[in-house]
């Protein structure tokens, strides 16, 4: 095939539909999925049944017939529904997934009668299946884990499939200047404190984040009196870090510097993460001592701390 003369919105020109779908897979940067995070969720009907529904949204398709095929655009305005059988006496894996047939390609639909995308349950799956049957043009929504001798859908059945054709990213870093004088903690109890006690930056954390990677680092932290064991994390609003790096110093009496960096990822696609999601949230570094600790950790006018956060978008 040769050089398409005529291009996209030249006045007076004839276009085809492969244009325009070549249009979508550029726009779409060759990548296929649901647009949002939010969008084409499928989940269990508002009383469980023999079915599930799916919520409003759009999606790209990659035309998997032809390299010169092109991706086509689709979206649902408001949930829709679709039927799942039920399964007989031993478990069984559908995939529910929007598919495209373009009669140009494949098949015999004819597209003034017949739907060309549609929503299609794949039967019998693999139970760990993640990817739509070869040569289908088509993205994955769901798995739907149906147990043995079982009609009625549920959320624990619906493994979420969705993955968003073009992610947006966002990514800040925060450092934090401290001012004042020296403060210091101290001690053997293995407690987590906030501390400093302040803000070290707030975050406008986006609506459409399914999570956040940080980079947490303090440098010049202080340390003096004797061996100092602890430990240092942070906490991204009411979301406290899991992972944590262990400061073990063992340097005796003199007031030395060290510097401490962590990293960690955030899902914001839980229960907690969805209470921050769309709001400004505080980042506060935590720290306590360890029994063994002998020794003082403080902050003064020689440290800096810096949370480096890139937010990711994901099916939410």
């Amino acid at each position: 095939m040769t050089l398409n003369p005529v291009p996209i919105a030249t006045t007076g020109a004839t276009h085809t539909a492969q244009q325009f779908r070549m249009m979508i897979r550029d726009l779409a940067r060759n990548n296929q999925g649901i647009t949002t995070g939010l969008d084409l969720k499928v989940t269990a009907l508002g009383t469980p049944g023999a079915g599930v529904q799916i919520s409003a949204g759009s999606a790209v398709i990659a035309g998997a017939v032809s390299p010169i095929q092109g991706h086509y655009s689709a979206y649902n305005i408001g949930p829709d529904t679709v039927s799942i059988s039920a399964a007989g006496g031993t478990p069984r894996s559908d995939m529910l997934v929007l598919r495209v047939e373009d009669p140009d390609y494949e098949g015999t639909r004819d597209p003034a009668v017949d739907p060309i995308v549609f929503w299609e349950v794949v039967p019998n799956v693999g139970s760990s299946a993640t990817t739509v049957p070869s040569g289908y043009s088509a993205i994955p929504l769901a798995r739907i884990d149906i147990p043995a001798s079982t009609g009625t859908i549920t959320n624990a059945m619906i493994k979420d499939l969705r993955k968003v054709a073009n992610p947006r990213r966002e990514r800040v870093p925060y450092p934090y200047y401290v001012t004042g004088s020296l403060t210091e903690i101290s001690g053997t109890t293995a407690i987590w404190k906030f501390f400093p006690e302040l803000t070290l930056a707030t975050v406008p954390v986006p609506a459409w984040a399914a999570k956040a990677q940080v980079i947490f680092s303090v440098n010049g932290l202080r340390l003096s009196t004797g061996n100092v064991f602890g430990a240092f994390r942070f906490a991204l609003g009411p979301i406290e870090a899991v992972q944590s790096v262990y400061i073990d110093d063992n340097g005796g009496t003199g007031v030395r510097r060290v510097n401490v960096t962590m990293a960690e990822t955030i899902d914001l696609s839980t229960t907690a993460g969805a209470a921050i999601r769309g709001t400004n949230q505080a980042v506060q570094a935590r720290m306590r001592t360890d029994p063994l600790n002998s020794g003082k950790i403080g902050v003064d006018s020689s440290t800096t701390f810096i949370a480096d956060i890139e937010f990711l978008e994901g099916a939410l």
